[in-house]
């Protein structure tokens, strides 16, 4: 409303020869017909602007005094609150208590904290306490937002309102969105909120929030600072009692309750504990526990999983599994996390449907499966069903089930409306045999759901790192001849020399463990390697699959190596070593890339930065956007999909042996696209070209589209840095950055706090590369690893997640079987039904954009997230930016010269595609890491 409410709203009485200061505009305005004049106030980066101090009458043009008898005036406060769609019948009856209690004071109350300091009471100026009104009126009101008002009266000398302390008095807590003050001079003053605001009954404090105007620690308004020190002492804790699901306390504890020793010592899982640091309690709900677990590799002791560690240590010792475990919270009961941490209605809808849709995917096989002897697929027409026609229906037992376990009404109406119907995946619906080719299979290594694991082979053949002593000889099995006709004439030097050959190459990490994840019912898997050619048109092509066991005795043939077919039986044979070899990816894909790196490695920092940055810190508001829904998404993990029997263990490769062995080669300062790329041979540093890289394979999607990516956050962020710190003495002495970088390290990574590549933070410079860095894992990095999940994975032939037979040879008993009907060796070879189906429901659940998904270059209150107008101003120009990118990679997905995105019956590659609609799209960024 601006200025013109000063003139005209009934909410400022004053004399004409009051005068304001407008803060944001360096000017001062007349109430009333009086003359504006320009008044010179020093920058937020100078000295600290004052208030009024004369007013030019309109008669005469002499500078007046202001009476020092302040002049009251009126403002007003639009509170938005979010409604809830879904009520049950308590949170009704409580609503009506509470419209009717409204009434009779128990009401919701607000006051406004100015900037300055009032230089009597040498406290905060405060302005009177005024209520909401009209609560019990607008309570039945089925809007998704309603607006309330509340009026109050300050001084003409009140300042700049910076905070405002809000009081429940109701019984139920409410969703604040945000609130307007108007009727200041300098115009509207905002508050975003969106916070749970708890009963005083359950919270007696009042809640504190703080103006969009960003400040530094040592710039904050005299009138604010013992407020923005109260709200960071609120939030951390004191790490003391047991946690309600209504707090807002964000610490730091182990994750040990991923077993459940109490069902028996198969559901126990060892914790990697501290032996030194403070543990913070027993009960499950005593603290929030950040996720450090860098699942994969494998452990040595072959009933357990390294659960993780996120605590101030020194040493870490692994203890019995039955000691300090806590007693696991099962669904459908909660895991804490802080109130406004948690999934908002819609996205708690969509997730919920999900889960249904998971839970009956799962719950129908086991059924067949226990009236049925038929557990695996007997051929395509059986994987084909499950999207024609539903789990029942096609595969012939609806009729049976229903008889022996009658089902509700209920789900026959789901059966019918296809909610047991699993959708199409797209790798399947355009080319329905196109996984089973070899180009494909080559391109989803660098335009799949795992893109970032191949790697440029320096050495051929490549080299094993393990202990020969242990593992056998460090030498592959590949030898020359195994490629040599396969490089368009050229020597395999030649090859290496020109950046012709590429590996990806898991042997060194499943090698130490085959033995016991083979010894597992129903699990039997390689090592793999797989060496890539790339062709003069831009492709790759699989030209050798090296196959690696254990080595049983001297003389055992512990290593085979396969090459592209040449007749029926080699064929069958390639298409198993490839199913292998894609089995091992989704592992590694699932546990360290995009678990370890992109959900589990981001918790500290998330975690530091409520903890240690005030809402009103720069920084903070930088990174609000990209912490949304993480701490949910990786506590319901913790429940479903990392713990005992959960997803990982039941659906893939490794099963329960799980460790911490891939976070020991984790490393931050790597992590950056750029950086990540050079460390692959995937790029070679180059100074003349954008970002300072040069690709080695041209049409590799997912880095030239995720440069794109990275360039626009870079820019974004170096703009948003420079604009808060000019030089490094501004980085050096913010308390608070210090403070959230150091906790981030030496609390939330604390087994490797110690690591000397860990980025230094004393250079703005510094400062946009750990921002930069942050930001891409969790908002396009994250996207890239997980939106395609089903796309890829929901056709479990093309990515099986397992495999459950070895492949044989002419010694092997199972040899004639698979000579008689291959075919059905292949289907015998992939996860069963129950095994397939319950994957097939959790990646598309994984792969399902919510309705309320904020994207890349979007963000909640776009226009006033920020009080600074050329930091609002930057942010439209990053929007622009990345609709730009948008446009370019719809470009390139047109573009018949790049084939690994553009073809007969080629995916495009859409992964890294800012927007995108609710549902399964196989593209959209997300601000965070929020499924």
């Amino acid at each position: 409303m601006g200025s013109s409410l000063m003139e005209k709203s009934s909410f400022l009485a004053a004399s004409p020869s009051m005068l304001l200061l407008n803060q944001h505009k360096n000017r001062v305005f007349l109430p009333f017909g009086g003359k504006r004049v320009q008044h010179q106030v020093m920058t937020r980066k100078g000295v600290k602007s004052t208030t009024l101090v004369a007013a030019i009458s309109e008669d005469l043009d002499l500078v007046k005094v202001v009476p020092e008898k302040a002049v009251k005036f009126k403002v007003r406060a639009v509170v938005t609150v979010r409604n809830k769609n879904k009520e049950d019948f308590k949170e009704t009856f409580v609503k009506h208590l509470d419209a009717f209690t409204d009434k009779i004071g128990r009401n919701v109350a607000l006051e406004l904290v100015s900037n300055d300091i009032d230089p009597k009471t040498k406290a905060p100026k405060k302005s009177n306490e005024a209520v909401l009104r009209d609560w019990s009126k607008k309570s039945n009101l089925k809007t998704e937002r309603v607006n309330y008002t509340a009026e109050f009266v300050v001084d003409s000398n009140f300042g700049i309102p910076g905070a405002i302390t809000v009081a429940n008095k109701h019984q139920q807590e409410f969703f604040l969105e945000s609130i307007t003050i108007e009727g200041f001079a300098c115009g509207p003053v905002h508050f975003p909120c969106n916070s749970w605001v708890q009963s005083k009954k359950d919270h007696p404090g009042k809640r504190i929030f703080f103006s969009n105007q960003p400040y530094l620690p040592d710039e904050t308004p005299a009138g604010l600072r013992a407020l923005r020190e109260k709200e960071l002492r609120e939030l951390r804790g004191d790490g003391n009692g047991e946690r309600k699901l209504s707090d807002r306390i964000y610490d730091f504890d182990v994750y040990n309750d991923l077993g459940n020793p109490d069902k028996g010592i198969d559901f126990a899982r060892r914790c990697l504990e501290v032996t030194k640091g403070r543990i913070l309690g027993a009960v499950e709900q005593d603290v929030l526990r950040p996720i450090l677990v860098c699942l994969l590799s494998l452990l040595d002791q072959n009933q357990y999983h390294v659960s993780f560690i996120i605590q101030p240590c020194l040493i870490y010792q692994l203890l019995e599994p039955d000691l300090n475990s806590e007693s696991r919270v099962e669904k459908p009961l909660p895991i804490y996390v802080p109130r406004d941490e948690q999934f908002e209605e819609s996205k708690m809808n969509a997730f919920s449907t999900g889960r249904l849709k998971g839970l009956l995917h799962s719950i129908i096989p086991l059924l067949m499966a226990s009236i049925s002897n038929n557990k695996d697929f007997k051929g395509f027409s059986d994987i084909d069903s499950l999207y024609s026609e539903g789990l029942l229906l096609k595969l012939g037992l609806q009729d049976e089930i229903l008889k022996k376990i009658p089902m509700p009404k209920a789900v026959s109406k789901i059966q019918e409306g296809g909610l047991l119907k699993y959708d199409v995946p797209k790798i399947v619906s355009k080319d329905k045999f196109a996984w089973l080719r070899d180009d494909e299979f080559a391109r989803q290594a660098i335009a799949g759901v795992n893109p970032v694991n191949i790697e440029r082979l320096h050495v051929y053949p490549p080299v094993s790192k393990l202990d020969p002593e242990i593992y056998g000889p460090q030498e592959s099995a590949l030898k020359e001849e195994h490629i040599s006709g396969q490089l368009n004439g050229m020597t395999v030097q030649q090859a290496l020399d020109s950046s012709r050959l590429y590996i990806i190459d898991y042997h060194d990490i499943y090698l130490p463990f085959l033995d016991r994840m083979n010894a597992l019912d129903g699990r039997k898997s390689y090592a793999t390697r797989t060496i890539f050619f790339l062709t003069d048109s831009g492709t790759l092509k699989p030209i050798a699959i090296e196959l690696s066991l254990p080595p049983t005795s001297p003389n055992t043939r512990s290593k085979r190596v396969l090459a592209p077919p040449v007749d029926a039986t080699t064929y069958w044979m390639w298409q198993l070593a490839k199913a292998h070899v894609c089995s091992n990816d989704a592992g590694v894909h699932q546990l360290v890339n995009h678990w370890l790196r992109t959900h589990a490695t981001m918790e500290p920092f998330i975690l530091a930065a409520h903890r240690q940055m005030s809402a009103m810190h720069p920084i903070f508001k930088l990174l609000d956007p990209h912490m949304r829904y993480t701490l949910e998404i990786n506590a319901l993990a913790r429940q479903s999909l990392i713990s005992v029997d959960g997803v990982i263990e039941s659906c893939f490769t490794p099963d329960r042996y799980c460790s911490a062995a891939a976070y020991k080669s984790w490393r931050f300062d790597q992590e950056g696209l750029p950086a990540d790329l050079i460390r692959r041979g995937m790029a070679v540093p180059d100074p003349t070209q954008p970002h300072g890289l040069k690709l080695t394979i041209e049409d590799y999607p997912y880095a030239t589209d995720g440069l794109m990516i990275w360039g626009a956050i870079e820019n974004w962020v170096r703009n948003y840095v420079n604009h808060y710190y000019p030089d490094s003495t501004h980085v050096c002495n913010d308390k608070e950055l210090q403070a959230w970088y150091a906790e981030s390290i030496n609390v939330g990574h604390a087994d490797v706090r110690h690591a000397e590549w860990w980025p230094t933070l004393a250079t703005p410079e510094d400062l946009i590369s750990i921002l930069t860095t942050i930001i891409w894992l969790a908002s396009a990095q994250h996207a890239a690893l997980n939106f395609g999940q089903y796309p890829y994975g929901g056709y479990v032939p093309n990515r099986p997640p397992l495999m459950r037979r070895l492949i044989p040879d002419e010694n092997d008993p199972e040899y004639a079987v698979f000579l008689s009907d291959p075919q059905k060796y292949f289907f015998c070879a992939l996860p069963s039904l129950l095994q397939a189906t319950k994957f097939m429901a959790v990646v598309d659940t994984l792969s399902t954009h919510s309705p309320d998904e904020e994207y890349l270059g979007e963000r909640h209150h776009q226009s006033i997230w920020s009080g600074d107008a050329e930091v609002i101003e930057a942010f439209y120009e990053f929007s622009a930016e990345i609709r730009q990118i948008e446009k370019e990679i719809e470009k390139r997905n047109t573009d018949p010269n790049l084939k690994n995105r553009c073809g007969a019956g080629v995916l495009p590659y859409e992964l890294l595609a800012p927007s995108s609609e609710p549902g399964v799209t196989c593209r959209g960024v997300p601000n965070s890491v929020s499924i």
